[in-house]
């Protein structure tokens, strides 16, 4: 299936999505597409607040995009293997019987799909700035984002278990 009906589906059930993308077998080029892909999608997301706080600031946007390409796009993919590792880690102290490549598809994925919230807080922060609705985007995308990691992970768990 393409990404973005991927993307449409996990909407309605992530379980199902994260157990068809398991069943495609380990491939580690489709989970560094994944997370390389949100850490794009980040980047973009990000310009909006950056160009407004360039014109309010009087800073230079050229600057601050630099320093946001290299967190987002060479950096933030390194803390986000880290961290898919130590999940890994969790799940197998709590008894979890999915592999490495399981636990990292599921953070990836989780990443990927809740991307348009990104987006979504992105233009906000942009055209609206920092305030309750600002706040409340981002809640919401963290919860969605909670919400199919941790679909994900039970699926991943079981997956070799």
């Amino acid at each position: 299936m393409p990404v973005t009906t991927d993307i449409v589906a996990t909407y309605r059930g992530p379980g199902r999505v994260m157990r068809r993308l398991l069943d495609m077998g380990p491939r580690e080029d489709r989970a560094l597409a994944f997370v390389m892909a949100f850490c794009i999608i980040g980047f973009i997301a990000q310009m909006p607040s950056l160009a407004r706080r360039a014109h309010l600031e009087g800073a230079e946007l050229n600057m601050l995009m630099g320093g946001a390409l290299l967190g987002s796009v060479f950096i933030l993919p390194l803390f986000f293997y880290l961290l898919a590792w130590l999940s890994h880690l969790a799940a197998r102290m709590f008894g979890g019987g999915g592999t490495s490549y399981g636990a990292r598809l599921a953070l990836f994925w989780a990443l990927l799909a809740s991307a348009p919230l990104v987006l979504l807080n992105g233009l906000v922060a942009g055209f609206i700035g920092p305030g309750i609705a600002q706040t409340l985007v981002g809640l919401l995308w963290v919860a969605i984002f909670v919400w199919f990691w941790l679909s994900g992970m039970r699926q991943s768990q079981r997956a070799a278990g």
